[in-house]
């Protein structure tokens, strides 16, 4: 694994509950702004195994990514945290952001 990897899958696991973060906000911390796909990839990829709280991490309109089923999985998970959902189930990333 990469260092940049091992970095992103700590900020990952660091994020509290009723908090959330963008790919592209992990990308950067992790140190390398261009890799918010890659993070889309550890989280699909390692969510088991690091135990990764994917379900806080949207895209950076605070929207959640995801379709259909996964979608409504990622939203109730987050409801259950207190996360609140506005105009176009976006999340005040002011508010819940990490």
């Amino acid at each position: 694994m990469t260092p940049f990897s091992e970095e992103a899958i700590k900020i990952m696991q660091s994020i509290p509950k009723g908090k959330v973060a963008t790919y592209g906000q992990i990308a950067i911390l992790a140190g390398n702004q261009r890799a918010a796909r890659r993070i889309s990839h550890l989280i699909h990829t390692c969510s088991k195994k690091y135990k990764l709280p994917w379900h806080r991490i949207v895209n950076i309109q605070g929207k959640i990514s995801l379709k259909d089923e996964k979608f409504e999985i990622q939203y109730e998970l987050l409801k259950a945290e207190g996360i609140e959902f506005g105009i176009g189930n976006a999340i005040d990333l002011k508010k819940f952001g990490f």
